[in-house]
């Protein structure tokens, strides 16, 4: 009987859950993300635009590896903003070309972008905004935080809300 009572007590749980989950929106207060605008739509512009991604990608995984929050991530980005400029002006130097970049922490309009199989809606969010040259040209972007594009490994592991219920309800019904 008392395993009847803990599965109804699981399955109500999982219920409220997928029900409550389904009717969320997205919440854009959640999302920090990056954009990388090249100076314009020249390949070598686009090129190098993507050799800068690269060089900021590798330097700031592990400072956001350690953020918990998305203001802790937002404040990190802000103290290593004349990094990422210095990063991003000597590739653009190394590569060739004689102008320089920007980096600001704003909020931006952004449209609806797809990354993958993950939707980001058309809405304000916070943003690193990382402008080579003129910034006019195409960009790159991805999210910061949570961080869906800065991982120690090419794989990046979800982690499932109902597997993080189970494991809590079995931990508090151990003994």
């Amino acid at each position: 009987m008392k395993k009847i009572g803990i599965s109804l007590i699981f399955l109500a749980i999982i219920s409220t859950v997928v029900i409550v989950g389904a009717n969320e929106r997205p919440n854009n207060v959640e999302y920090l993300r990056i954009h990388i605008r090249a100076n314009s739509n020249e390949i070598e512009d686009q090129n190098v635009k993507y050799r800068v991604k690269g060089a900021m990608v590798e330097y700031l995984t592990p400072y956001i590896a350690e953020c918990k929050t998305k203001n802790q991530a937002i404040s990190m980005l802000e103290s290593k903003r004349k990094d990422l400029e210095s990063i991003a002006d000597q590739t653009l130097r190394e590569s060739g070309f004689n102008y320089t970049s920007k980096v600001a922490v704003r909020k931006e309009n952004f449209p609806t972008r797809v990354y993958g199989d993950f939707t980001l809606e058309e809405g304000v969010y916070d943003a690193i905004i990382v402008e080579l040259g003129e910034g006019k040209g195409d960009n790159w972007w991805c999210v910061v935080y949570p961080p869906l594009c800065f991982t120690a490994t090419k794989n990046v592991t979800y982690k499932s809300k109902i597997y993080e219920i189970i494991n809590s309800f079995k931990k508090v019904h151990r003994g």
